[in-house]
């Protein structure tokens, strides 16, 4: 019942409690990103599969500008990270607008996390079962090691939520993520600024 129902008046009302609060925080950032990502913007907008792999658009603070090279290429992440982006990202402040895809019911508070489109070609069997869900802001992966561990191993966090979802579950990867906050661990994988692209192996 909660899967099915609950969970989404859940997802909203917290969403927009939440938005309403930290509206003035809200602000700040788009004041402050806007000036500087040097004319790229403060948002981030990108399509990503949802629940039964419908696409909608995801929005997030934007971290990075949009520097290119000599051949009007993008520079690598690293490059383009801002320090202001970079604590905006460390502080997990970027999916603050997220709530407001939350609240339009794209998304969920608590899920797997919405990945790129073009993986949906690569994904097994197994991987594609995290789209029976909504994606959330955070998730059972994100709280178990977020961009710290291996592809495989958050598909299967992932598989797991999906067949284990329930209030208290959602109560405890809330709680956790607030704590992951703080501490600040696995904002990037070992090997990127960001994470690692998904590959078919």
């Amino acid at each position: 019942m909660y899967k099915l129902f609950f969970k989404r008046i859940f997802d909203f009302f917290i969403s927009l409690i939440g938005f309403t609060l930290i509206t003035p925080v809200f602000l700040l950032l788009w004041i402050w990103l806007s000036i500087v990502n040097r004319g790229a913007g403060a948002f981030f907008f990108q399509e990503r599969p949802g629940k039964n792999e419908k696409i909608f658009r995801v929005i997030k603070f934007k971290t990075m500008n949009d520097q290119c090279d000599a051949s009007g290429k993008l520079l690598p992440d690293a490059q383009r990270l801002t320090k202001v982006g970079k604590f905006v990202r460390s502080t997990s402040l970027d999916e603050i607008p997220q709530l407001l895809n939350v609240i339009k019911g794209d998304m969920s508070l608590i899920g797997p996390r919405p990945l790129l489109v073009h993986y949906l070609p690569l994904y097994n069997d197994m991987q594609r079962r995290r789209h029976e869900v909504r994606p959330g802001i955070t998730g059972w992966a994100q709280v178990n090691g977020r961009n710290a561990i291996s592809w495989e191993q958050k598909f299967e966090y992932d598989v797991w939520y999906v067949d284990n979802v329930s209030f208290l579950l959602d109560l405890k990867i809330l709680m956790l993520t607030i704590k992951k906050v703080f501490v600040r661990e696995g904002i990037s994988s070992d090997t990127s600024a960001t994470m690692e692209e998904f590959t078919l192996k």
